[in-house]
C-alpha cells in the first residue's frame, strides 16, 4: 500500500510543525495548515491507492504527487528546525542573540522556508482539484482511523514465548531430519553429496538449516559453511564467503584476490580437515564446476567431507559431479499439515479463551488441505488467521480460496497477511526487509535502529521506541512473515530473524510498486530505473547489492541509501539523506558528503574501508546512531561528535582512535542533550598520552546508558572503571574486555544489569560474593579469578540462566542447597585445578547443558558428570 511509503513522514511533520510554531513566527499559521492539508491527503491516498492497483493511471499519477508533497514538507518543516537546533548549542554572544532573537542569516531561512512552505501549499490545492475530477474519495473519515498504542493493537499475543519458525516446520521432517544427518556422519570417506529438491515454500532450506546447526553435525566436521547461491551468482563471491566463513576472517584482504588465489587458499585449507559445504538454493547444473573452474577449491581427502546442496530443480540436484543421494522432500500430509497449521492458528495459550474452538477446527482442517501440504503457506496464513480468531472470517477465505496453486496461492496468502497488519507503520517495517539481500541474517537490534531513524516507529503512551519495535519484530514472527534464528537468553526478545526467499522476492515487488524502495542487485539481475521504480513513482529509498567501480545513482531527494558488498564506489551528494548503511564495502568520497548530510538520522558503515569523519561531524544534528563496527576508521573520532543532542547509540571497532573530550567540554554533556542509551566503545590511546583522568570525568557523565561495553587495543582497561557504574542506574548490560589485575569487585553493581560479561588476567577476592546478589542478572561471563575456593549462597543468583567462568584456579567449589535455582547452561574453560566436577550441580533442578573445554581432567568416568547425563543434562567436551 502506497500509504506505507510515507507512513513516517506525516507523523514527522506533525510533530516537526507543533515544535516550530514559535521558531517561525509569522509563517505559524501557514505550517498549521499544512499540516492540516497533509492529513487530508492521508486519506486521498488511500482510496487513490485502491484505484491505481485496478490499473487507474490518473490514480497512480495522483498516489506520486501525495508522496512527493508530503516528502516535500517534510523537509522544508524540518530545514527550519535544524536552524533552531543549531542556535541553541551556539555560544557566547551570538549564541545569546540566535536563541532569544533573529540573526540576519536566520531570517533569510524563515523567508526561504514560507516561500517553500507557499509552493507546497499550491501543489496541494492543485492535488485536491485532481483528486476531485478522478473522483477520488476522502476516506480519512470514513474508515477507522488506525490505532498505533501498542496495548490497543496488539494485546496479549506477547506473552508466551514462540516457538521458532524452523522447530515449528521440523514437526513434518523429523523423519527426513535423521536420515540426512546420518548420511552426513556416516563412515563413508569419499567425497559425497546429499541434495534435497522440492519446489519453493517446501522446507527444504529449513530443513538443510536444521540439520547444518545440529549437535552431531557440529561436532562431526572440523569446518562448515552455508552459502546461498540463487539464480545468479558470481563464484568469486561466493568463494570470498566460503573463505570468510571457514577461516574466521572478518577483514577484506581477500577482496584483492584472484579467484584462483581464493579457491586455492579454501583447498589447503580444507586438505586436513573433514568439512561440511552448504549450497542453499541452487539453480544451475554446472554451479560446482563454476566453483572449482579455476581450481579445484573442495579437495577429496578422503576423510568423510560432504556437500549438502538444495535446489527446486531435479536436473540441478542429478548433477553434482561425485556421489550424490537425491533426497525429493515430500509435501506434508494430511495430519503433519493440520500439526503445523493449528500451532499458528490455534495455539495452546488462545485455545482456552476460545468458546467455538470445534468450529475453528473444522474450518482450519479445510483450510490447512488447500494449502497443499506447503509448510510456507501453512505457516503464513496460519499466523494471519491467529489474529483473525472470527469463524465468519475464516468461513469467507474458505469460500474465496483461489483456483489456481502454488505460487499464485502463496501470493494471495502474502497479500492477505500484509494488509491486515495492524497499522501502516507496521506495514512500512515489513517492506523495509526487501533492502536487505537474500538469505540475510537481520539482527533485530540494527533493523530497529533503522526502523526509528526512518521514523517508522510511532511515539505510544509508557512505551520507548525501542519497546515498541521490539513489539512489531514479536508481531512479524508470530504472522510467520519472518522467521526467528535467535532469542536473547539475558533478554528474552527475538535477537535475529531472516524473512524466506519467497517472502523477501515479494516485498521487493510490493516496495517498488508503491515507490517504497528500490532493490538493485547486479548479481541478481534487478536492475531497475535509477531514477524511478515504475513510470509513475519516484522512491525516496535505494538498496545496491554488489556493485563496483560507479558511483551511486539516486534521485536528489533520496532519504535512504543502503549498500552490501560495494567495490570502490562513491557516493553522490545527498541533501537531504536520513540513512546510510554500507557493508562490506569500499568508499571514496565518504568526507566531502557526509558532513553536507545535515538531516542524517542513522550512519553505520561495517566492515567498511576509506571511512574518515569528518571535525564537522558534530553539525549533524539529527544524528541518532553512529556504528562503524569492524571499520578502519583512518581519523581521531572527532569531540564534536559528542555535543549532538540527539546521540543515542555509538558503535566503534576495531582499534578506533578515540580521546576523550577535555573535562570543561565533558561536564556540559548533561543527559538531557546526550540521550546515548547504548555505548559500546572500543579505544586505543592516541599516541602516548592517554588521558584517563579526562576519560572517567567523561564516562561519568553518561549516566543514561543502557549498555556499556569496552575493550582495549593492545592495553587493559584500568581498575578505576568499575566506579563509573554507580552513576549508570538503567545498565542493563555491561561487556569489559579486559583488566590487568582485579583486587575485587565494587560492592554494588547496578541493580538493573542483566548481562555482565568481564574478563581479568587476575581477579583475587571472589566475584561470586557481590555478583550473586544482582537480582536481575541472566547471563554472566567471568574470567581470572585466582581463589582456590568459590562459594554459591543459597538464593544467590535468583534468575541467572547462563553462566561461563574461563581461566578460574578454583580447586573446590561449594553450592549451597537453592542457589541458581534458574541456571540452565553452565561453561567451564580452561579451569585445570578442578580435579572434579563439585557435587552441588546435581541440586541445580534446572541445569540442562554442561560445556567443558579444555578440562581433559574431567574424564568420562566423573561421579558428577555421570550422574548429571542420568537426569538428562547434556555434557558436551571440547579438548
Amino acid at each position: 500500500m502506497a500509504e506505507s511509503a510515507i507512513s513516517g513522514v506525516l507523523g514527522n511533520v506533525s510533530t516537526l510543525a507543533l515544535q516550530e510554531t514559535t521558531l517561525l513566527c509569522c509563517a505559524s499559521s501557514e505550517v498549521e495548515f499544512l499540516k492540516h492539508e497533509l492529513k487530508r491527503l492521508q486519506g486521498f491516498l488511500r482510496d487513490a491507492d485502491n484505484k491505481q492497483r485496478r490499473g487507474d493511471e490518473g490514480s497512480a499519477i495522483l498516489v506520486s504527487q501525495i508522496k512527493d508533497a508530503a516528502y516535500e514538507a517534510d523537509n522544508v518543516i524540518e530545514a527550519a528546525e535544524y536552524m533552531r537546533k543549531r542556535n541553541r548549542l551556539k555560544k557566547g554572544f551570538m549564541g545569546a542573540i540566535a536563541r532569544y532573537g533573529c540573526l540576519p542569516s536566520d531570517l533569510t531561512t524563515l523567508h526561504k522556508v514560507g516561500v517553500e512552505i507557499k509552493s507546497i501549499r499550491r501543489n496541494i490545492s492543485e492535488i485536491f482539484e485532481y483528486a476531485n475530477r478522478l473522483k477520488i474519495v476522502d476516506d480519512l473519515g470514513h474508515t477507522c482511523i488506525e490505532k498505533v498504542d501498542i496495548d490497543d493493537e496488539l494485546p496479549q499475543d506477547y506473552g508466551p514465548i514462540h516457538q521458532n519458525f524452523e522447530d515449528v516446520v521440523m514437526v513434518g521432517f523429523k523423519n527426513e531430519y535423521k536420515e540426512i544427518v546420518g548420511k552426513l556422519v556416516d563412515t563413508e570417506k569419499s567425497l559425497s553429496a546429499i541434495s534435497i529438491v522440492a519446489m519453493g515454500g517446501a522446507g527444504k532450506t529449513t530443513l538443510a538449516r536444521k540439520v547444518y546447526t545440529s549437535p552431531g553435525v557440529k561436532r562431526h566436521f572440523e569446518a562448515v559453511c552455508w552459502v546461498t547461491v540463487s539464480q545468479k551468482f558470481k563464484g568469486i563471491e561466493l568463494l570470498n564467503d566460503i573463505m570468510k566463513q571457514i577461516t574466521g576472517s572478518t577483514h577484506r584482504p581477500e577482496d584483492q584476490m584472484q579467484e584462483h588465489e581464493v579457491g586455492k587458499k579454501i583447498h589447503d585449507f580444507l586438505l586436513q580437515k573433514r568439512y561440511l559445504v552448504v549450497l542453499d538454493d541452487v539453480w544451475e547444473t554446472d554451479t560446482w564446476e563454476q566453483l572449482n573452474r579455476k581450481v579445484k577449491a573442495f579437495p577429496d581427502a578422503t576423510n568423510g567431507s560432504r556437500v549438502l546442496l538444495t535446489t527446486r530443480k531435479e536436473d540441478v540436484a542429478n548433477h553434482v559431479p561425485m556421489p550424490t543421494n537425491v533426497h525429493p522432500l515430500k509435501k506434508l500430509d494430511e495430519e503433519k499439515s493440520w500439526e503445523l497449521f493449528s500451532s499458528k492458528a490455534l495455539p495452546s495459550y488462545k485455545r482456552s479463551a476460545i468458546r467455538n474452538v470445534d468450529e475453528f477446527e473444522e474450518l482450519g482442517r479445510d483450510l490447512t488441505k488447500k494449502c497443499d501440504g506447503l509448510p510456507l503457506a501453512l505457516a503464513v496464513l496460519g499466523g494471519y488467521l491467529s489474529k483473525n480468531l472470527n469463524a465468519q472470517i475464516w468461513s469467507d477465505i474458505l469460500s474465496d480460496w483461489p483456483s489456481t496453486k502454488n505460487g499464485q496461492m502463496m501470493r494471495d496468502i502474502l497479500a492477505r497477511s500484509y494488509k491486515d497488519l495492524p497499522n501502516h507503520y507496521l506495514r512500512a517495517c515489513f517492506l523495509y526487509l526487501a533492502a536487505f539481500p537474500e538469505d540475510y541474517e537481520i539482527y533485530v537490534a540494527y533493523l530497529i535502529e533503522l526502523w526509528i531513524a526512518e521514523s517508522f516507529i510511532p511515539h505510544t503512551p509508557n512505551h520507548t521506541l525501542e519497546e515498541t519495535a521490539q513489539r512489531y519484530v514479536t508481531e512479524l514472527a508470530q504472522r510467520s512473515l519472518v522467521q526467528v534464528v535467535d532469542r536473547s537468553r539475558a533478554h528474552g526478545w527475538i535477537e535475529r530473524i531472516r524473512i524466506h526467499d519467497i517472502l523477501h522476492d515479494w516485498c521487493i515487488e510490493e516496495a517498488r510498486q508503491d515507490g517504497f524502495l528500490d532493490a538493485m542487485d547486479k548479481t541478481a539481475g534487478q536492475v531497475s530505473s535509477l531514477n524511478g521504480s515504475s513510470d509513475n513513482l519516484m522512491s525516496y529509498r535505494f538498496s545496491f547489492q554488489t556493485l563496483s567501480d560507479q558511483i551511486l545513482h539516486a534521485t536528489p531527494n533520496v532519504r535512504s541509501l543502503l549498500g552490501f558488498k560495494l567495490k570502490s564506489v562513491s557516493l553522490p551528494k545527498l541533501r537531504f539523506l536520513r540513512v546510510l548503511c554500507i557493508e562490506d564495502s569500499t568508499l571514496k568520497n565518504f568526507s566531502s558528503v557526509i558532513g553536507r548530510c545535515i538531516h542524517i538520522r542513522l550512519l553505520r558503515l561495517r566492515n567498511c574501508e576509506g571511512v574518515v569523519l569528518p571535525s564537522s561531524i558534530g553539525k549533524l544534528l539529527y544524528l541518532q546512531t553512529i556504528d562503524l563496527r569492524n571499520t578502519i576508521l583512518l581519523s581521531v573520532v572527532p569531540n564534536s561528535l559528542w555535543d549532538i543532542p540527539t546521540l543515542r547509540h555509538v558503535y566503534f571497532h576495531c582499534g578506533i582512535k578515540f580521546s576523550p573530550p577535555p573535562p570543561a567540554r565533558s561536564v556540559r554533556l548533561q543527559p538531557k542533550e546526550l540521550q546515548c542509551s547504548v555505548l559500546d566503545l572500543e579505544l586505543e590511546t592516541v599516541g602516548t598520552d592517554f588521558r584517563w583522568h579526562d576519560m572517567m570525568i567523561f564516562l561519568g557523565q553518561l549516566n543514561q546508558l543502557t549498555t556499556f561495553s569496552l575493550s582495549m587495543d593492545g592495553d587493559n582497561i584500568p581498575a578505576e572503571v568499575l566506579n563509573i557504574f554507580a552513576n549508570m542506574p538503567h545498565l542493563v548490560d555491561i561487556y569489559l574486555f579486559k583488566f590487568d589485575v582485579l583486587d575485587k569487585l565494587p560492592a554494588e553493581f547496578p541493580q538493573s544489569v542483566r548481562c555482565l560479561v568481564l574478563f581479568a588476567d587476575v581477579v583475587k577476592q571472589d566475584p561470586i560474593l557481590i555478583l550473586e546478589k544482582l537480582p536481575h542478572l541472566v547471563v554472566l561471563e567471568l574470567s581470572g579469578y585466582q581463589g582456590q575456593t568459590m562459594c554459591s549462597s543459597a538464593q544467590g543468583f535468583p534468575r541467572l540462566q547462563e553462566l561461563a567462568l574461563h581461566s578460574f584456579s578454583t580447586k573446590e567449589w561449594r553450592m549451597e542447597e537453592g542457589a541458581m535455582p534458574k541456571l540452565s547452561h553452565l561453561s567451564l574453560w580452561l579451569c585445570k585445578k578442578m580435579s572434579k566436577l563439585p557435587d552441588g550441580l546435581l541440586h541445580l533442578p534446572s541445569l540442562g547443558h554442561l560445556k567443558l573445554s579444555y578440562m581433559p581432567q574431567i574424564s568420562e568416568d566423573d561421579i558428577t558428570r555421570k550422574e548429571l547425563q542420568q537426569k538428562g543434562c547434556e555434557v558436551e567436551s571440547e579438548n
